[in-house]
């Protein structure tokens, strides 16, 4: 972080990137162990976004803002989400949700102020959603049969608040590719490490989410990649991950097929469970001209009543083919602009962020609207952000004399300074 950045504001970014992350959880999920009202649940989402711009007006009372080529995409995707919820063809929770993003935009534009490059924001989020994986152990640990109910098929959820299994494996997959990251660029101890890689690997298997785990792998071969050729430690890791690779196929190929296929049948799987049957209906579905180009008004990212669970379609659906063109242009611009960095562990950060996101959008919704994916992509700009020129120094020289005591006058010739 800047130089000028004091303590005290360091803390309140961090706490309001904390209130972020509280506000993309979501309300709906699995029953947990307290039975939590989603009107209560809504509010204290809503409540942590309101609290979370609050604070990062607070801490950047001169508005001061970097250019971010990021955020003014978004800020342009706010542009057919507002026009194609106004008509509330979608009700007036569309308008609702565009006051969210929009304040949720505003929020980024507040704390890009201190996007310089440093890997602040990873640690902010790796510590924020290890707090949320520390919940979701606890929720297990407290009642195993309300954490893998039967209803999910035995797989892991949130039972102290409402996650998702695939939720829950995208937190453990991004802290657990960022923090790998870190040890490989010497920033973090391995003990340390292990305190977060190990619990989020096994709350990882215990989701069974393939996407997060692909996700996972693909995006920290990309990021490792980066730094094969300037990294002796990012080598051998690479060398170490083959071979453990090549190992676990051979000895424990029916495994893994068992916990990739989660016993479901080779047409369900194929079918990606259900999802195609949703898609199609979603892309046969009519549509005028006015819906093509902005969409029918941001929703619940479902079609008929089932999730869409594509972040692509689930755009092109609440805001068109122009929304869909605006969340291609940001994930170009990221992956452009972090190919065109010199290698560095902050690159790398950001190009396993890019990719994981990028993998995890086809069977994920969430790009076109304020949900982890956006945070996720937030971090990767501030990764890619050059760092801000340090303030000019005083042009004034110091006065050696003491205050109150009058400046004897030094002659002109005096004044030269020798030269040996």
């Amino acid at each position: 972080m800047s130089p000028h950045v004091t303590d005290h504001s360091a803390k309140l970014v961090g706490t309001a990137w904390g209130l972020l992350i509280l506000n993309t959880l979501g309300s709906a999920g699995a029953q947990t162990i307290v039975p939590l009202p989603r009107s209560l649940i809504q509010m204290v989402t809503m409540g942590a976004l309101v609290a979370a711009f609050a604070l990062a007006l607070a801490v950047n009372l001169r508005l001061r803002i970097r250019a971010s080529a990021f955020v003014l995409l978004l800020t342009l995707l706010l542009v057919p989400s507002v026009i194609s919820s106004v008509d509330l063809e979608s009700g007036f929770g569309a308008l609702f949700r565009c006051a969210r993003l929009a304040l949720f935009v505003g929020t980024l534009w507040l704390l890009s102020r201190w996007w310089d490059g440093s890997l602040t924001f990873v640690r902010h989020h790796i510590r924020m959603y290890f707090a949320v994986l520390g919940s979701v152990a606890a929720g297990a640990l407290i009642s195993p049969g309300a954490a893998m109910p039967e209803l999910y098929g035995g797989r892991l959820v949130g039972a102290l608040w409402p996650l998702t299994p695939p939720q829950i494996g995208q937190y453990a997959a991004v802290i657990i590719g960022l923090t790998v990251l870190l040890v490989l660029g010497r920033r973090t101890d391995r003990g340390s490490a292990a305190v977060v890689i190990v619990p989020a690997l096994v709350l990882l298997a215990l989701t069974h989410t393939r996407t997060a785990t692909l996700g996972l792998l693909i995006g920290l071969a990309l990021a490792i990649g980066s730094l094969i050729l300037t990294s002796a430690a990012a080598r051998r890791f690479f060398t170490w991950a083959v071979l453990c690779a090549a190992v676990a196929a051979v000895g424990f190929g029916s495994l893994l097929q068992a916990w990739f296929l989660r016993g479901q049948s080779q047409e369900n799987f194929s079918n990606l469970t259900g999802r195609a049957k949703v898609w199609d209906a979603l892309l046969a579905a009519p549509r005028s001209t006015s819906e093509q180009l902005f969409g029918a008004g941001l929703g619940d990212k479902s079609f008929g009543g089932l999730p869409i669970d594509n972040s692509w379609l689930a755009v092109y659906h609440e805001q068109g083919l122009t929304g869909a063109a605006i969340v291609a242009a940001i994930i170009i611009v990221l992956g452009g602009v972090a190919l065109l960095r010199p290698p560095s562990l902050a690159r790398a950060c950001a190009i396993f962020l890019i990719s994981y996101c990028a993998i995890a959008s086809y069977t994920e919704a969430g790009l076109g609207d304020a949900s982890p994916y956006l945070l996720h992509l937030t971090v990767a700009a501030s990764l890619l952000a050059v760092p801000a020129a340090p303030d000019a120094p005083a042009v004034a020289a110091t006065r050696l004399v003491a205050p109150g005591v009058p400046r004897r006058r030094v002659p002109r010739w005096a004044q030269r300074s020798e030269v040996t």
